[in-house]
């Protein structure tokens, strides 16, 4: 297939990128880092000839960040999606993937989650996800298109690809816990660990973390299930959930560097447990996560030796 994939030059982008690439599809990468913004309808329009299909990847995703600004969050998130799903009809291009997201769900207090959990989303961001996800299967609805929401729960490691090069993290600030945890183990700085009085194992919330290169797979065989008229949505997890202490403690052991804890208060919108149920995504698109969080902590931590970022 001849693919546009927006947000090619992010993490989950240019892995998923270089899978489609790897497999044999012609890839045009879309990015606002090279001035491409999916708002922007008449740039849009030059990416229209010969394309087979769309891989959405271009949003705004912290949440913490969503709270301080939900208006721009909804500008790109929901406004972009539109004009990018617009710009697909225009042009004919009918199969569509998406990311979404599990802050979709909110706090849910069930586990796992499932695609059919009433989605409740607690932070700005969520919310704005979840709105795109509907507008997709409007256009689904209405225009035929073959549609897929592919909700993550933590993606997380780094794809090796040709010549042995890492694919990884590059977030300035970086936010998320692996990356995070690997580079103040190297700087011998504390780790900051939102809350510790959560209702679980050890009163650090617990999280679903999935290989990138896992859920860049799971891109291109949605890619090839969907159907035309129809909205999928399928959740992108391992379907088991680890402390931020274990996490941390897996860190330890992969770097064998000491790592020092400072508390903080818990941010807004973390529910205390999201792990993903994803018999669907199994039984759908006969997928399913292969690597575990050993592997993704060494991989994560050869990317950024690879970085220099140690």
């Amino acid at each position: 297939m001849k693919v546009l994939v927006t947000g090619a030059a992010g993490y989950v982008g240019q892995v998923v990128a270089a899978r489609l690439a790897e497999t044999g599809h012609q890839v045009t990468g879309y990015d606002l880092q090279d001035g491409c913004d999916i708002r922007d309808s008449l740039t849009l329009a030059k990416t229209r000839p010969r394309l087979d299909a769309v891989i959405h990847g271009a949003a705004r995703t912290l949440v913490t960040e969503s709270y301080q600004d939900p208006g721009g969050y909804w500008d790109v998130n929901l406004a972009g999606t539109y004009t990018l799903l617009n710009a697909a009809r225009k042009a004919g291009v009918r199969r569509v993937v998406i990311s979404s997201t599990a802050a979709v769900y909110g706090e849910t207090g069930q586990e796992p989650v499932g695609e059919d959990h009433p989605a409740r989303p607690g932070s700005p961001y969520g919310a704005s996800k979840l709105a795109a996800d509907i507008l997709l299967g409007r256009f689904a609805a209405h225009h035929g298109f073959a549609a897929a929401s592919l909700r993550y729960f933590n993606v997380a490691g780094a794809h090796r690809g040709g010549g042995g090069t890492w694919l990884g993290e590059r977030h300035d600030p970086e936010t998320h816990l692996i990356p995070s945890v690997l580079r103040a183990a190297a700087r011998k700085t504390p780790v900051p660990v939102h809350g510790d009085g959560y209702p679980t194992r050890d009163g650090t919330c617990i999280r679903d973390y999935i290989h990138v290169t896992d859920l860049a797979d799971a891109h291109l065989k949605a890619l090839q299930a969907a159907r035309p008229g129809t909205h999928h949505v399928w959740n992108l997890g391992t379907g088991k959930g680890w402390t931020v202490s274990e996490v941390i403690e897996m860190c330890r052991i992969i770097t064998r560097l000491g790592i020092t804890v400072a508390r903080r208060a818990p941010r807004d919108g973390d529910p205390p447990v999201l792990v993903a149920a994803n018999d669907r995504a199994r039984a759908d698109l006969g997928w399913e996560p292969v690597r575990g969080l050993e592997q993704i902590v060494r991989d994560a931590w050869a990317f950024m030796q690879q970085e220099g970022a140690c």
